[in-house]
């Protein structure tokens, strides 16, 4: 195991990642916006809840498996969507889709990826992707028509960027998109050799300069590169009549991704949507936005006909269970498999997906259940009240 005999948690990657990566890289995936006020209470949000667990049960014969659309998943988490995979792990998003494939937990490719929809497709025909709409009808119609015919089932519409957020976070770390060629990113890339020859010198060296390939129906602009500007749409005026036509064009599963919202939950589930993702984007959007855990129930409760999800802060197997009690069928870990990816590629993401697993399976035990719809609120959560 050598490296990953160390990583006894998802968490035990953060550190590696730090060290591994160029400091804007590390910093792009690790921040969120402003203040982190959304990111950071995503994870404390977990803390509001404790366990109310039952004994003296036959829990030798437990099972973490799910049915979500249809398929029996191996465990009730899947891999977030996360851009730029690629630059931060050679062949990021291919080394997380086959991963996840081989384990039988879903994977969401995002839209800011740098290899091709149609080579993850190939690889891993299990995985979902995650597109950001284009700013026009005719580049929308044209981005689902390539996802279709690159044989994805599941299409992830994320709805919570209406424009490119606020770019200080990025700036503190000297992050931008493409990045910008200085004497400070040589020298973060210099002080990083493991990451300069094993991934990025790799990918020029095999594949050439990484693209923004799948915002659009056509290749993006270069990752890297002194003058050009990111083809990014403003999204301000796209509203559920957009949606609705891709209902109407799409033909397999469709998930709304980015609701906090109950009423946004419901427009969802009115316009055609299989499921929804309750997610505050990672707290990479507007910071002090409320974390996922906490609209889940009411989201849950107004939708019951809907396959709901939630994203941000998960991080244990008692974090999963908390969230499947409360009502969600998966949730989603990204930063976590991001940093697994980068310092040991699809071992490293395979032991993270391994290690999740096995908590959620020694939690059940603990926690006196054999199969996860046995899971009830009201049966084996306390919350924490308030200043409590």
């Amino acid at each position: 195991m050598g490296l990953l005999s160390r990583v006894l948690c998802l968490d035990d990657f953060e550190p590696m990642a730090r060290r591994h990566l160029p400091r804007p890289l590390f910093g792009y995936i690790a921040r969120g916006m402003e203040t982190n006020l959304s990111r950071d209470s995503n994870r404390e949000s977990f803390r509001d809840y404790r366990f109310i667990p039952s004994v003296l049960i036959d829990v030798s014969r437990r099972s973490t498996a799910t049915t979500v659309f249809g398929h029996e998943c191996a465990a009730p988490f899947g891999i977030a969507p996360m851009g730029l995979s690629a630059l931060s792990a050679y062949r990021g998003d291919i080394v997380l889709a086959e991963a996840a494939a081989e384990a039988n937990v879903p994977m969401i490719m995002s839209g800011s990826s740098l290899i091709r929809l149609e080579d993850v497709a190939a690889a891993s025909p299990t995985a979902w992707f995650q597109a950001y709409l284009p700013g026009d009808d005719s580049a929308i119609e044209a981005l689902i028509d390539r996802i279709a015919k690159a044989g994805f089932r599941t299409l992830v519409i994320t709805v919570d960027v209406p424009m490119a957020p606020n770019a200080e976070s990025n700036t503190r770390v000297g992050f931008s998109t493409p990045l910008r060629p200085s004497v400070r990113l040589a020298w973060d890339g210099l002080t990083h050799p493991r990451w300069l020859l094993g991934t990025f010198a790799r990918t020029i060296a095999r594949h050439g300069m990484p693209h923004f390939e799948n915002n659009y129906a056509t290749r993006g602009v270069p990752a890297l590169s002194a003058n050009v500007v990111r083809d990014f749409s403003d999204r301000g005026h796209l509203s559920w009549a957009h949606f609705g036509r891709i209902r109407r064009q799409w033909r397999g599963t469709l998930v709304v991704k980015g609701i906090l919202n109950v009423a946004d939950a419901r427009t969802a589930r009115d316009s055609g949507a299989d499921g929804v993702i309750v997610s505050n984007h990672g707290g990479r959007q507007l910071d002090g936005a409320v974390s996922p855990l906490h609209v889940l129930p009411a989201v849950v409760q107004a939708c019951p006909d809907v396959v709901v999800m939630l994203d941000g802060g998960v991080r244990r197997g008692s974090d999963v269970l908390k969230a499947a009690a409360l009502g969600a069928r998966l949730v989603f870990v990204g930063r976590p498999f991001g940093y697994a990816a980068a310092v040991a590629g699809r071992a490293g993401v395979a032991h993270g997906i391994a290690l999740l697993q096995r908590e959620i399976s020694l939690d059940m035990a603990m926690l006196g259940i054999t199969r996860l719809d046995e899971l009830a609120a009201e049966r084996h959560l306390w919350r924490r009240e308030p200043n409590g």
